[in-house]
């Protein structure tokens, strides 16, 4: 017992989350509750362009603090991007942040409200770098994936080495996420599988993670049935608001689940992809899961035939090892059917690479809770299965 007794574990979340059609027309009031007098927008392009940064402009202006927008968070965020949107944060004299978008939005926001308390982004490169609370952050989800509106983690590109730096620190969770399907359903097709995927690879990584708990598995099993239920007709049909509504209910459960317990070597791989290639994360998490699964799949059987359960599939009369399997062709299948690519050569990935990233993803944080700990042979046997 001394083993269990020594081991304790955190649970990490916003203080606040807003569910629901609509629940985005309160950030005014949420950023007023905490205080800002004037915000920095923080959002992509693309968010920009939709008008959608304008919106909630509006709203936060019509509470009574002023707001600004720095449209200049990358699908794949840089260290660049972070200290680009200080100088304006600053120049501004900012006190608050609303980050709005995906995951990229979100990261470089948070990367933003580190840095405002000094140093370079690349300072805070791993486990609880910051010692000082970051600005009032809401966090408005357009997407429905990533989970970094109400995660403890920041990811961010560093420019010089091409490596996707893993921030994980509970100052970084951001005070109020907002979940809004309304302002999900623009999301075209291919963001809204590969989004979808990426929800699903959280919560899978979580369930099997070596830190889960039965807090985190009761998160991680339903969302990875929300997910089974619901992303096929959110990828078809984007207006369905009720698909878009259990898919956002889907990511947020995914995020508990590995905002706590952690992940595994699916992101540590697929970091060095969207670092090296700037490819789509969600894209490249959905292909290297079933690689990374089977390689995992003895660690734990069990396990991974709860997951085939959780999937729809039926394994009355199988054994643990065959309805593992049928678990990782289940994800497979909803791969196919999202029109995902069956593999990283269509992405353009070099063999010859495969080393360099799998040295870099033996160092990503987000390994250290693998069921299974690899060798360098291992990684790169990963990265070759998913071709």
């Amino acid at each position: 017992m001394k083993e269990l007794a020594d081991r304790t574990f955190g649970f990490y979340i916003p203080t606040v989350t807003l569910m629901g059609v609509g629940s985005s027309k309160e950030t005014g009031e949420q950023v007023k509750v905490l205080g800002a007098k004037k915000v920095l927008i923080v959002c992509d392009a693309g968010v920009f362009k939709m008008g959608l940064a304008d919106q909630i402009k509006g709203l936060i202006e019509a509470a009574g603090v002023e707001a600004l927008i720095y449209p200049g968070a990358e699908p794949n965020p840089t260290d660049k991007n972070v200290h680009d949107g200080l100088k304006v944060y600053q120049d501004n004299k900012c006190d608050g942040i609303v980050s709005l978008g995906g995951g990229s939005s979100h990261d470089c926001g948070k990367g933003i409200g580190l840095i405002v308390n000094g140093g370079h982004i690349r300072d805070y490169e791993g486990v609880n770098k910051s010692t000082k609370p970051m600005p009032p952050f809401v966090a408005i989800n357009t997407t429905a994936g990533t989970a970094s509106e109400m995660s403890r983690f920041c990811i961010i590109t560093n420019t010089e080495t091409h490596v996707k730096m893993a921030i994980v620190d509970w100052r970084v969770t951001p005070n109020i996420a907002i979940n809004d399907p309304v302002l999900m359903s623009g999301m075209p097709p291919g963001l809204t599988a590969a989004t979808g995927m990426d929800a699903l690879t959280h919560a899978v990584e979580a369930y099997v993670s070596t830190i889960a708990t039965p807090i985190t598995d009761c998160c991680a099993i339903k969302a990875i049935v929300l997910v089974a239920n619901n992303l096929r007709a959110a990828e078809a049909n984007g207006s369905d608001l009720e698909a878009r509504d259990k898919m956002a209910y889907a990511e947020y459960l995914a995020g508990m689940a590995f905002n706590n317990a952690n992940l595994g070597y699916v992101h540590a791989m697929a970091h060095q992809l969207g670092g090296f290639y700037n490819l789509p994360h969600g894209v490249c998490n959905a292909i290297l899961l079933p690689a990374v699964s089977d390689y995992n799949l003895m660690a734990n059987l069990k396990r991974f035939a709860n997951i085939a359960v959780a999937m729809g599939e039926n394994i009355d009369g199988l054994s643990n090892r065959d309805a593992a399997d049928k678990a990782i062709a289940s994800i497979k299948k909803l791969s196919a059917d999202l029109g995902i690519p069956a593999g990283l050569t269509e992405l353009g990935v070099k063999k010859e690479d495969f080393e360099l990233m799998a040295k870099n993803a033996m160092k990503d944080a987000c390994g250290y809770t693998n069921p299974k700990v690899p060798t360098l042979k291992d990684v790169i046997g990963m990265y070759a299965a998913a071709m």
